[in-house]
């Protein structure tokens, strides 16, 4: 990055109406009508594993990590990550997303999925997942659902519906 000082911190509740109006701007209403949305809603993501992104006071991005289940398997949706468009471009999506599989990783987490662009994602050690292996609520494209374990060997012999997981916090 240059030219900026950005502050990458654990998010806090006085972030949540901050986080919001940013996801409101970037993604529109439509959000809500997403598959990785519906997964979302009712239940809390984890605020240990999500993040916020700061140049100065103003919040400029935010990352939030979400309980899931794959099957029977415990997994992390990430989710949504995203960035002011002014501010894109300058490696704070890439810090973000850095910093939360580095705490995910250290909780014991051991499975992270997403819905994104492998181009993006696969820098940071996301690898599409097979045709048919995982099913999510709503229609999704499978070129763009994806996985990443934080432990080796995790995604094996994991398949399923992704469903919440209302048992973790």
């Amino acid at each position: 990055m240059t030219d900026i000082t950005l502050t990458i911190l654990p998010e806090k509740p006085d972030d949540d109406v901050a986080i919001e109006k940013l996801s409101e701007r970037t993604f529109g209403p439509g959000r809500f009508t997403r598959s990785a949305y519906r997964l979302r809603e009712n239940v809390t993501h984890i605020r240990a594993l999500s993040f916020t992104a700061r140049i100065g006071t103003l919040l400029v991005g935010s990352v939030r990590l979400t309980p899931i289940k794959i099957g029977k398997a415990k997994a992390i949706l990430l989710g949504p990550l995203t960035v002011e468009p002014p501010f894109r471009s300058n490696g704070i999506g890439r810090a973000l997303m850095e910093a939360s599989l580095k705490a995910a990783k250290e909780a014991g987490e051991k499975l992270i999925l997403l819905v994104g662009d492998e181009p993006y994602y696969g820098r940071m050690g996301f690898r599409k997942v097979p045709r048919g292996r995982v099913k999510l609520p709503g229609p999704v494209d499978p070129e763009r659902v994806l996985v990443a374990e934080l432990a080796e060997g995790a995604f094996e012999n994991v398949t399923g519906m992704v469903q919440p997981d209302y048992s973790r916090k």
